[in-house]
């Protein structure tokens, strides 16, 4: 919601100003239909790597920091928002935590065409760690047929 791409540059600046944390790449910004609730407007995603020695609980909890200071709101599953940060991976660890809100690798990335485009764009070598499969060979049989249309 609102300025979006001035969203995502200000929760990227502020994921690389948190200690111990060193943004590597930043993929290219997507414009991409909506899942769930179709009746809003499109989304803008990116993907970026960093490095961290933070767990990824705590990874998960400077993220959600992120949000609330970016003024997000919950507004229900799928709605808009004025942010939303997600980890998709963390290296290869492979790990399930639903009671703390973490599972990894994220559990919609290989059905996603919003989340494997710009992925891919970054890491085109990269393999699912669960599945054991690359991520450009999930991108290329993906079942989804949600529009990304890239904009930088």
């Amino acid at each position: 919601m609102g300025a979006r791409e001035e969203q995502i540059a200000r929760a990227i600046a502020l994921l690389g100003e948190a200690p111990q944390v060193e943004l590597l790449r930043r993929a290219s910004l997507y414009e991409t239909e909506p899942v769930g609730v179709h009746h809003q407007r499109w989304f803008i995603n990116t993907v970026v790597e960093l490095e961290t020695t933070l767990s990824p609980q705590e990874l998960l909890d400077l993220c959600k920091r992120i949000e609330r200071a970016l003024g997000r709101v919950d507004r229900g599953r799928w709605g808009p928002r004025e942010i939303d940060l997600d980890l998709l991976l963390y290296g290869e660890l492979v790990l399930d935590d639903p009671d703390r809100g973490l599972v990894l690798p994220h559990p919609e990335l290989h059905r996603r065409r919003f989340v494997l485009v710009p992925l891919v764009e970054l890491a085109p070598e990269l393999v699912h760690p669960k599945l054991g499969v690359p991520l450009v060979e999930l991108l290329a049989n993906l079942t989804d047929q949600k529009m990304v249309r890239r904009l930088s």
